[in-house]
């Protein structure tokens, strides 16, 4: 599996969506909150809960994903584990469309993954 993670990561939390919607930046944690309230994040692969107590769980490909996650300097700042490998911690810009998100790693100068929110 570790030779795996670079590509999977890529594939579940790194590749931005080529689908077009308007998006408008998420300011703050009480916007954030409330995007992702009851809902579930799903791409390809990917099922996550990112509760508003800072706790993150759900699968992508096959494996579980766990972490938490702060609201930081207008970003959302997370650390992530998934099938025991740790990806770290990064800080995100959140944008957000009428039934998706879209995170941009490294305080929005990296690449995106878009989510829909059920």
């Amino acid at each position: 599996m570790q030779r795996m993670i670079p590509v999977l990561s890529a594939l579940i939390f790194g590749l931005a969506s080529p689908v077009a919607a308007e998006f408008s930046k998420v300011e703050n944690a009480a916007e954030f909150k409330r995007l992702i309230g009851g809902k579930i994040l799903t791409r390809p692969l990917v099922k996550l809960t990112v509760g508003t107590d800072g706790a993150i769980a759900g699968k992508g490909a096959a494996w579980p994903i766990s972490g938490t996650w702060t609201w930081k300097n207008g970003y959302f700042c997370r650390s992530l584990e998934w099938g025991g490998d740790d990806l770290g911690y990064n800080c995100q810009e959140v944008k957000a469309s009428a039934s998706k998100i879209r995170f941009i790693f490294d305080e929005g100068r990296g690449d995106s993954a878009d989510f829909s929110l059920r």
